[in-house]
């Protein structure tokens, strides 16, 4: 009862080979895991069922995205646009493809006009210098002069070359990441897809409706007038108890994820140049939402970093990794500073939005076959931490009018908050393909696949050349908001008389404190 018939599933399991393409023998397998799982949904609704089995076979699939460069933009425009239509993108957008379009064809124009007269310049030269050996510097004349007007033409296309690929890489960096096939049509989050919930057993704590600011006022632990004095809107002041508390939910998800994920933390700088801003996205698209440091540091143009997902992910920007170092993952607890331009008169009460706040930060750097299960496990993680902490959350994909910039696929996990009635974001996880790796030359050398078969009588085989470099996929995603998991507790954990109780897994981090009491 509540199960679709098999034969919902095949109409779906169909619909989505039409869509995707999908072998029959993937397929099959899928539906047999599909019944197989069955029993887990047995007393859902019927539609609420069918949702999920939607959602699982969008999950199972794995999904080819082309590499957006300008070599596609120019060969298969129509790839690009309709992503880009997804993505309601401005007309702007549209203009732009055209342009990079036209640039690429003139910088392949021009790359063959520099050959051209490169190869008169070659093919002439030793004519000269043997007829100048020949005591016939009479005749040289005019073959001097093509030489010359091919050096001169070369350099003017190259001058031209540099203006054509700084143009076509200026067009290029505004350009959004493709999307997966499996994200939603959509317009913004009102059509976001519920692919999963969960809850804690009912009965663990009571009902509240109020807000985490006015219980962090109750227990004497919040000022936000003395932080407005200190810098103004958007920033507070925690003491006592709850600044202990934000202390140990860091020190948790650091713990967590390092001893029973596998991350390497790495403590990061909070400055960056403007490359590495532009390697993972924000720049240039976003610069007003960034703070920028009014003199160079180090002779660069530098930023507060936003999230640590732009220090870790361009930690290997530039070099050419080895396969059987991948996957990397690291985790980074840091301050975050987000001017928040495109925020004006949303979320001032409270700490939802503030312009600092604290995030531990996930990142996998993996190769393209692994790119999809990696983003599965990376979400894993973060939701791993919600259920330690009995949360209640449920996880989106994002439709094609909200995801990121720099996302192909992304989740948001969003926590249920009693006190305003709303689920908020606290995790949002993101898989950017090669969008990233691109824009930061991030490779690696796939494994060498053996040695390469020689004509009879040479002598033994020898190794063939090492593989080319593979640009790598990026993964990140919050694991988890800090400030945002704190309020999460605070209205989760709050009790009648005032007092907020302690999770569970962060009384270790609390010196064993199970209550935090009003402060009297």
């Amino acid at each position: 009862r509540g199960v679709p018939p098999p034969s919902d599933y095949a109409r779906l399991a169909a619909a989505r080979d039409m869509r995707l393409g999908l072998v029959p023998v993937l397929l099959s397998s899928m539906l047999l895991t599909v019944a197989v799982g069955a029993s887990v949904v047995r007393s859902a609704p019927r539609a609420a069922t069918l949702c999920r089995a939607r959602a699982f076979l969008s999950s199972s699939v794995s999904t080819a995205v082309p590499s957006l460069d300008a070599k596609l933009i120019t060969e298969s425009p129509d790839v690009v646009a309709d992503s880009l239509r997804k993505r309601r993108a401005a007309e702007e957008q549209f203009d732009n493809l055209e342009a990079i379009g036209k640039l690429q064809t003139r910088y392949a124009e021009l790359s063959r006009g520099i050959s051209e007269q490169l190869g008169i310049r070659k093919q002439l030269s030793p004519q000269i210098g043997k007829m100048m050996k020949e005591g016939r510097e009479d005749e040289v004349g005019d073959l001097k002069q093509q030489v010359a007007a091919a050096s001169e033409a070369a350099k003017r296309m190259e001058e031209e070359v540099t203006t054509v690929e700084a143009e076509r890489a200026r067009l290029l960096d505004a350009i959004p990441n493709l999307l997966d096939p499996r994200v939603p049509d959509g317009a913004d989050e009102e059509d976001n897809q519920e692919v999963d919930s969960w809850e804690p057993k009912a009965g663990i704590r009571p009902a509240t409706g109020k807000w985490h600011d006015e219980i962090a006022v109750d227990l004497g632990c919040l000022d936000t007038d003395r932080a407005a004095k200190l810098s103004g809107a958007r920033f507070s002041v925690l003491r006592g108890s709850l600044a202990r508390l934000e202390r140990a939910i860091a020190n948790y998800f650091l713990d967590t994820h390092i001893t029973e994920h596998g991350y390497t933390e790495a403590a990061v700088p909070y400055l960056v140049g403007r490359a590495a801003l532009e390697g993972t996205g924000q720049l240039p698209k976003f610069e007003e939402d960034l703070y920028r440091i009014s003199g160079e540091v180090n002779g660069r143009d530098t930023f507060l970093i936003p999230t640590a997902e732009v220090p870790l992910t361009n930690l290997h920007s530039g070099e050419i990794l080895a396969e059987s170092d991948l996957p990397l993952a690291f985790v980074a607890f840091t301050p975050c500073f987000r001017a928040e331009a495109g925020s004006y008169g949303k979320d001032t009460r409270g700490l939802i939005r503030q312009h600092q706040f604290h995030k531990v930060e996930l990142v996998r750097i993996t190769t393209p076959e692994s790119s999809n299960d990696e983003h599965e496990a990376l979400t894993k993680h973060a939701e791993a931490c919600l259920r330690a902490l009995e949360l209640p959350y449920r996880k989106m994909r994002l439709c094609s009018g909200d995801i990121g910039f720099s996302a192909r696929h992304c989740y948001d996990l969003e926590v249920w908050l009693p006190g305003q009635g709303a689920w908020r974001e606290i995790s949002s996880c993101s898989n950017c393909g090669d969008f990233q790796a691109r824009r930061m030359a991030l490779r690696y050398r796939p494994a060498a696949s053996g040695a390469a078969p020689q004509p009879q009588g040479k002598g033994k085989g020898k190794k063939g050349a090492a593989p080319k470099p593979v640009l790598c996929h990026t993964i990140n995603g919050s694991g988890l908001a800090v400030g945002r998991t704190l309020v999460a507790i605070l209205e989760n954990y709050w009790q009648e008389d005032g007092s907020v109780i302690v999770p569970k897994v962060l009384r270790p981090y609390m010196g064993g404190m199970e209550r935090i009491l009003p402060d009297k």
